[in-house]
């Protein structure tokens, strides 16, 4: 049993939290809007904190999972932020997407407070997140990681080190930027199907076996047809993280073409009221725009 804090229970740190706690470790939890943490309360036991510093007060562990590189620092180096409550040889775990440049900033406070810092950004939505099958990208010190992946294995099927502090979040933007290309091919194979007036179900029933196939593919064609698309990773996270990948990638010199333009459509969606919606609703753009209109920026 290890003594654990949890920072953030949105759609994802929620049911994480709530793994860590019906394993038997000893959680508190942490989150900006109280009556969150109180549902938390009610529906897995443990202990809350009203502040960062206070929930991390004798934890060995420190989990974050928060919304964009502000928050983060918040949480971390800001008034009452968990930095300031760590015990030394404690270790903060960030499963947030956010900036390298934040991550290797907090990481060399943690470093001179005498705090391990692991950067874990993750993947799987809110059905892997309550299913406990997220996989998790992560950099920092392997004897870090080695005393932090059994604990992230509660709520994850896989959990993998990929460099140093930073490369977590680089290997996420790496996912971002397949996702975005994936969908936007499955919505306009979609519209295609039915302008031609295939039966869609049966041609993706048909391909998703052979090499166009993917997980997007089989887990969100139905739902996509079924006008359905609160399913997920919404829409105004998605353009936060695209936004990382292509600031990113000027920095790195590195080329995006396709990450920009899809960027850009989920700008429309975003006009079109679905900031909310989760990022299938590529698919809905191209309904609405009947596949001629520009994307205006």
């Amino acid at each position: 049993m290890a003594r654990v804090a949890f920072l953030g229970l949105g759609v994802m740190g929620y049911p994480m939290a709530g793994h860590l706690q019906k394993s038997d470790h000893q959680l508190t939890v942490y989150n900006r809007t109280r009556s969150k943490a109180d549902h938390w309360l009610e529906e897995f036991e443990g202990e809350s904190a009203t502040t960062p510093k206070g929930a991390v007060y004798n934890a060995e562990f420190v989990m974050a999972c928060v919304g964009n590189d502000d928050d983060l620092r918040s949480i971390f180096l800001g008034e009452n932020g968990a930095l300031l409550g760590m015990a030394p040889g404690s270790i903060f775990v960030d499963h947030t997407t956010v900036s390298a440049k934040v991550t290797r900033e907090l990481s060399d406070c943690a470093r001179k407070a005498g705090v391990g810092y692991i950067d874990a950004p993750i993947s799987g939505g809110q059905a892997g997140a309550e299913a406990g099958e997220l996989v998790v990208m992560c950099g920092g010190d392997p004897d870090l990681f080695c005393r932090i992946e059994p604990l992230i294995k509660v709520y994850a099927k896989k959990c993998v080190l990929l460099g140093g502090s930073g490369a977590g979040q680089m290997a996420k933007m790496v996912n971002q930027i397949c996702i975005a290309g994936l969908l936007q091919g499955l919505s306009e194979g979609l519209h295609f199907a039915e302008k031609a007036g295939l039966d869609a179900v049966a041609v993706i029933d048909v391909i998703a076996g052979g090499a166009a196939g993917s997980w997007q593919m089989a887990n969100r064609h139905q739902t996509m047809l079924n006008d359905e698309f609160d399913h997920g990773f919404a829409v105004d996270w998605m353009r936060k993280d695209l936004k990382i990948c292509l600031d990113t990638a000027e920095e790195l010199h590195a080329s995006l073409p396709v990450t920009a333009l899809v960027d850009q459509f989920y700008k429309d969606v975003q006009r079109m009221n679905g900031g909310r919606w989760d990022t299938s609703s590529l698919f809905k753009r191209l309904q609405d725009f009947s596949g001629t209109r520009q994307s205006k920026d």
